[in-house]
């Protein structure tokens, strides 16, 4: 298969249409070509495209910020003689001096199919500001690595933030060019908007489920993404980002893991087991222990759970993420009611509202867990029409229809 970037550079056709236009890429660390040559090295070398300008979001063009809430500064690229400017930096939407660089801005950003992955919110903010200015915005498309599955509560009105691009559920299923395509359909966005599609990806094809696995390398599209089980998991995991518990940052399994040193992780796993069994289904957790490097409980060892959807227990269309991260608050509240569970700091540079709902579009599921009366059922009942409404709003955006 191709990824969109290579269609572009071999399609003379598409590139004659960006001839005597200026261009600008909006990149990370993912962007690569099949042979790992960065986008931005492959559109300069390809010739008659006039790079003018590129753009990195969170983490940086490069890569060069590990955690979240630290800024990457603008600098001048010294290869291509080019500026760079930081969309996570002073701004997060570009200025216009920044858009003055341009005519049209190639797109080219490996996203994890999640809602809270900042990568989509970024995309948000340049099709607003590209449609104000009147310019264009190509999509160079990638893998959803995620695949087609759907899955959470769907944002709520109000609760739009950076790490909350539109009312969408938190795992949607979508590329990023599919993705252009529901910001500018839901804005209403008046701009020439165009998807370089990839050819021959198969999102429901095993082993892979979405990624070309053993066909294309994996890049880490930022620090704590570092494979495809991260990528399955994430939908789910990144609540724990929300709570005092561990996400594994500062080891060798970020968000796929979890745990805190005052943990019971085997009743928890059994607790689990015992709430809501069906919701397990497609993965296998293991209790382990681990000691971050650094983040959350540094240099303490935490007892924890693994979520493997890596073996031959994995099974893609029954692996709920959202719903077995959530499971495992509702064990935690079960075993130990006065657990002190979500972490009140600024996320994202929100200092009114909970990370949890924050993170969660809503304060729904926090309200879930702390409900003791809640259960499985009514957590399902909130979200199943969501999860319904979204896969019939986005059918007529999938550019690669399964098989």
């Amino acid at each position: 298969m191709k990824f969109g970037i290579e269609c572009l550079l071999e399609s003379a056709s598409l590139r004659a249409q960006l001839r005597g236009r200026r261009a600008a890429l909006l990149a990370h660390p993912a962007s690569v070509t099949g042979d790992l040559t960065h986008s931005l090295d492959a559109l300069a070398a390809v010739g008659g495209i006039d790079l003018r300008a590129a753009f990195g979001p969170q983490h940086g063009l490069r890569g060069d910020k590990q955690d979240n809430m630290i800024e990457s500064p603008d600098f001048h690229d010294p290869v291509h003689r080019i500026p760079v400017f930081s969309l996570y930096g002073e701004v997060r939407r570009p200025s216009p001096a920044m858009l003055d660089t341009f005519d049209v801005l190639l797109v080219d950003l490996q996203d994890l199919g999640c809602r809270i992955y900042t990568f989509i919110t970024t995309l948000r903010y340049v099709l607003e500001a590209a449609a104000a200015a009147g310019k264009s915005v190509w999509v160079l498309d990638r893998p959803n690595p995620a695949g087609r599955p759907v899955e959470g509560l769907t944002l709520r009105d109000g609760w739009e933030s950076f790490v909350g691009a539109g009312a969408m559920p938190m795992r949607h299923g979508l590329t990023m060019g599919e993705m252009g395509h529901w910001f500018v359909r839901a804005l209403k966005l008046p701009l020439e908007y165009r998807v370089v599609p990839m050819t021959d990806w198969q999102p429901a094809a095993a082993p892979g489920f979405g990624w070309p696995l053993g066909e294309r390398c994996w890049v880490n599209p930022s620090p704590n993404a570092p494979n495809l089980a991260m990528a399955r998991c994430y939908a789910g995991a990144v609540m724990i980002e929300g709570t005092t518990l561990s996400e594994g940052r500062g080891t060798t399994r970020p968000l796929e893991l979890f745990g805190a040193p005052d943990l019971d992780a085997g009743a928890l796993i059994t607790t689990m087991h015992d709430l809501a069994p069906h919701w397990l289904k497609g993965c296998r957790l293991r209790n382990c222990w681990f000691e971050p490097t650094f983040h959350k409980h540094a240099g303490t060892l935490c007892a924890g759970v693994q979520v493997h959807v890596d073996g031959d227990s994995y099974r893609h269309g029954l692996f709920q993420p959202w719903r077995v991260h959530a499971l495992a608050f509702k064990a935690l509240r079960r075993l130990q009611p006065d657990y002190p569970l979500w972490r009140d700091f600024p996320y994202e540079y929100d200092r009114d509202r909970l990370a949890i709902d924050l993170i969660n579009g809503s304060a729904l599921l926090r309200e879930w867990v702390d409900d003791a009366t809640a259960t499985p059922g009514d957590l399902d009942s909130l979200a199943r029409p969501d999860e319904r409404a979204w896969l019939e709003s986005r059918r007529d955006l999938l550019l690669y229809p399964d098989p």
